[in-house]
């Protein structure tokens, strides 16, 4: 019966109806939405739930000093953390560099309830993804991370930190917050907090901030060290420009401030740098690198009061110390050295010496540098690894010519001839053609994929390692270069390389800590590296046994078996060496030393005798393992395993008229050999008589040449043809520099970085391609014409190819003078630059003008060589430069053609050289 009124009857309830739009879904999409829904309430019930289970933990405690300990774990080493903190009240710090901060890390800082969701769900989704830790932070959170947890990038963490954001939150008003970051926030220079970064960065109190000063302090939020203007002032300067514009888009600026706003001048000394002196400074430094990449923050470290157990010994540490500090001791100021010891069992620095200076200076030890022939043993390893054994022979003769070098000769040190070698005796006289030839047959690749399995990274910064860089000649590639230890490495890397061979073949991460505990001693972290076997037990053995042969040769070390390796770094065209290596190891121990300078160039000991490898460094290496094993047993080498097979392929390029008894190491014509000084007698007109009479005698045997000589000293000059012209060749490409130098002289810059590549390449490499761009830089024929007569050379003519150009002896030796004298349009600066590359060219391209040198001399030269199928393939073969010493100072130019060959007319010009100086005694 129907109702009354509308009203239903007694009893009966009224069903609830979905929406329309909802019975329209299909059944599938209704089930999924309801499903969505009910984990979307599960999962925000189980939020809710775990952020009520967190408890926020009592206030944080006061920064604490960690400390450092020997791997005794009883012995201080340091302490890590003698902090700068002074908290202020909110009220102080002014409001624009509140809003720096805020527009670099929390720009909705006042609008969330402490989490930022976008960011979270981020951080979880690229934790899951690709395991990167990464995801944004509030401001809330990071505070709760510093005061709180640790570093740890996981998502656990991520997760505790958001609940302990939301309890701060709900305790603490915004301000109080803010206040609480402010004052507990890292900011490098051991300041903790703005007030004491205020003082550390610009010298007054944080009420004295202004928004610009404020950005600066902001940026450093993100990395306290790069941030830090006196350490990388680039990136400090674009984040400071990027939170000023950030700043101008929330309406705290006004428009265009990011790009007027000055940068202010910010204190450039570290309060830090001295905080722990000696090389144990910078051992602290390496230990918070490594603790920073395992998740551990540089503030956690200055302020946690940790318990680090590094690997560093207590009895290794001080012969380390103590070796290289009496190396040292007297010696000139500019002398640096590293040490860097490794134990092959476990990858642990056991001793570790950068400087000297303590904590933030320049580490030697990490500093990339040639490693000379230090790298010969990878060569080895990687030749027995292709069943090449180490008693095979090479031709070991000096000069050698190597179809991948241009035409560039490649000597041994002191042209030491070893015609039929074996590579363990190449090995201990250190001959580099026996190792270039392996190199070539084996591929530079093998020695380079050995180097990274042994452990040289393979990337330093941006750069790739043991491959050519740009300006160089074959850039992305690597060369046969990599066997004289061409590509730098550090000296750190070098030792773990030599920890590798001497641990067997099995690799170690080399790392400076071994365990690092809360001061309640809660477990932090354990180094995670597993050993792994990377080369053969056998060919490790046997490359042992080569480098013992060496350790028999250069000098034992007291009580202990060792291998070793000595490596040189010619600098330049001289007898000097730039940098200075020992690597080896004894059982137990392998140690790289290392002695240069901060930039290179020659060193010399206090006598003036120039350093070399097995000279200061083998001392500091045979002192250092004496020392640091003393009183251990000694251990016994590995055997020789005899990998591979005997090969002798390589003598067929032997000529016929040399010694070839095996092994047989003999000296070749060494430097000024070919000089007769008793030719020198008599008056200076009576001594160009007789040279004139020798030349002409000479040119009568050998295709045409012309030269030219002016001796700075006393005035005199002598040309012989010297007004005849001739192909410049590659002679040309100083004129090419100086052009292009006068170029930016009158337009009042200095070469920009691209330009200065170029120009070394040009030089050192004699690299045509870069000789072409800065010949179209320079403006082609015309312009270089006018640059010549500048600089007083009237008689060259520049065509079209640079290397068409013809030029004269006069106008080279003229050229050489505008490089010498002051009273050149060049300037100093300019003079320097060309001068500098004319003396550090490669060293095997330092044939030519140099065979008129004798030791103890500086020749600064360019060489130019060419071979035209037009020409029947003949040679044109140049060579200037300036040779000078003590008693010398002589610009010098020899320019031929006609040659059957090249080796031919190096000869000629470095006869005609050495006849001017026979008889004009200069």
């Amino acid at each position: 019966m129907p109702a009354a009124d509308g009203i239903r009857p007694t009893g009966h309830r009224q069903r609830w109806r979905a929406p329309r739009w909802w019975r329209w879904l299909p059944r599938w999409c209704r089930r999924t939405v309801t499903v969505l829904l009910a984990v979307a309430l599960a999962l925000a019930a189980a939020g809710f739930g775990y952020v009520a289970s967190v408890t926020l933990p009592p206030e944080p405690s006061p920064p604490q000093a960690s400390v450092l300990y020997y791997r005794d774990g009883r012995t201080v080493l340091a302490r890590i953390g003698l902090t700068d903190r002074t908290d202020v009240t909110l009220d102080r710090i002014p409001v624009p560099v509140r809003q720096a901060f805020l527009a670099a890390e929390d720009r909705d800082f006042y609008d969330h309830l402490g989490v930022s969701v976008r960011g979270l769900a981020r951080a979880l989704w690229t934790n899951i993804v690709d395991d990167s830790g990464q995801g944004a932070s509030t401001i809330t959170q990071q505070y709760v991370r510093n005061a709180y947890l640790t570093q740890e990038r996981t998502v656990s963490r991520k997760a505790r930190e958001a609940a302990l954001a939301l309890r701060v939150e709900h305790r603490y008003s915004k301000d109080e917050i803010l206040e609480r970051y402010l004052n507990t926030i890292y900011f490098g220079r051991g300041a903790y907090g703005i007030e004491a970064a205020a003082r550390a960065y610009f010298g007054m109190s944080v009420d004295r901030l202004d928004a610009a000063r404020g950005a600066v302090l902001a940026a450093m939020i993100k990395d306290p060290s790069r941030g830090d203007p006196a350490v990388d002032a680039t990136w400090a300067k674009n984040r400071w420009t990027w939170i000023l514009r950030a700043m101008v888009e929330q309406g705290w600026l006004p428009r265009g401030a990011a790009e007027q706003t000055p940068y202010p001048a910010v204190s450039p000394e570290n309060v830090t740098a001295s905080a722990i002196s000696g090389p144990v400074g910078l051992i602290a430094d390496r230990v918070e690198d490594e603790l920073l990449k395992a998740g551990i923050s540089r503030q956690q470290v200055r302020s946690g009061g940790l318990h680090i157990t590094t690997t560093i010994d207590v009895a290794a540490q001080a012969a380390a110390t103590g070796g290289v500090g009496a190396a040292l001791r007297g010696q000139p100021e500019q002398l640096r050295a590293a040490l860097v010891a490794v134990d092959p069992a476990d990858g642990g620095v056991r001793a570790y010496y950068g400087g000297d200076r303590g904590r933030g200076y320049f580490d030697d030890a990490i500093a990339a540098r040639p490693p000379a022939s230090t790298f010969k043993p990878l060569v080895l390893a990687a030749a027995e690894e292709r069943d090449i054994n180490f008693q095979s022979v090479y031709n070991g003769t000096s000069p050698r010519l190597f179809p991948d070098r241009d035409g560039a000769p490649l000597y041994n040190k002191d042209n030491l001839q070893c015609p039929v070698c074996p590579l363990d005796t190449a090995m201990v006289h250190s001959l580099n053609t026996p190792f270039y030839a392996l190199t070539e047959q084996i591929g530079a690749d093998a020695v380079r994929d050995l180097a990274h399995r042994l452990g040289v990274p393979r990337t330093y910064g941006d750069q790739r390692t043991l491959v050519d860089v740009k300006g160089e000649p074959a850039p992305g590639r690597t060369r046969a270069d990599i066997a004289l230890g061409r590509y730098p490495v550090t000296p750190a890397d070098l030792a773990g390389v030599y920890a590798t061979l001497a641990g067997g073949g099995v690799r170690t991460d080399r790392h400076f800590v071994q365990r690092v505990t809360t001061v309640n001693g809660t477990f932090l972290h354990a180094p995670a590296g597993k050993p792994r076997r990377v080369l053969s037990r056998d060919v490790a053995a046997d490359v042992g046994t080569v480098l013992a042969k060496v350790v028999e040769h250069d000098g034992r070390v007291p009580g202990q078996q060792a291998a070793a390796k000595t490596g040189s770094q010619q600098w330049g065209d001289t007898d000097d060496s730039s940098d200075a290596w020992t690597a080896g190891w004894s059982p137990g121990l392998a140690v790289v030393t290392w002695v240069g300078r901060d930039k290179p160039g020659p060193i010399r000991d206090r006598t003036g005798k120039a350093i070399n490898g097995d000279g200061m460094p083998y001392r500091i290496f045979q002192r250092f393992l004496g020392d640091a094993l003393r009183g251990q047993p000694p251990r016994a080498m590995a055997g020789p395993a005899m990998v591979g097979n005997r090969v002798g392929d390589d003598l067929k390029t032997l000529g016929p008229d040399v010694k070839k008894g095996r092994g047989l190491v003999y000296a070749g014509p060494q430097r000024g050999a070919k000089v007769d000084r008793s030719k020198a007698v008599g008056s200076w007109s009576r001594r160009v008589s007789r040279l004139t009479a020798a030349l002409d005698e000479y040119a009568a045997t050998v295709p045409e040449f012309t030269v030219s000589v002016v001796d700075r000293r006393t005035g005199h000059r002598y040309d012989y043809h010297g007004d005849r012209k001739l192909e410049a060749a590659s002679v040309i490409k100083v004129e090419l520099l100086a052009a292009l130098l006068l170029r930016a002289q009158d337009e009042h810059r200095q070469l920009t970085a691209k330009e200065r590549s170029r120009a070394t390449k040009m030089i050192r490499a004699s690299d045509n391609t870069t000789a072409k761009q800065i010949y179209e830089a320079v403006g082609g024929p015309a312009p270089l014409r006018d640059a010549l007569r500048r600089l007083g050379l009237d008689d060259t003519d520049p065509a079209a190819s640079s290397g068409l150009s013809k030029t004269t002896a006069n106008d080279q030796t003229r050229m050489m003078a505008a490089l010498a004298g002051a009273d050149s349009p060049l300037t100093t600066g300019s003079r320097d630059l060309i001068l500098g590359l004319m003396s550090s060219v490669n060293a095997d391209q330092t044939w030519g003008v140099s065979a008129a040198s004798v030791s103890g001399e500086q020749v600064s030269l360019k060489n130019g060589w060419l071979a035209r199928s037009t020409e029947n393939n003949r040679w044109i073969i140049n060579s200037t430069g300036r040779i000078s010493g003590e008693k010398t100072d002589v610009l010098l130019s020899v320019l031929s053609h006609g040659h059957r060959s090249q080796r031919g007319g190096i000869d000629v010009a470095e006869h005609v050289a050495a006849l001017t100086r026979s008889y004009l005694g200069w």
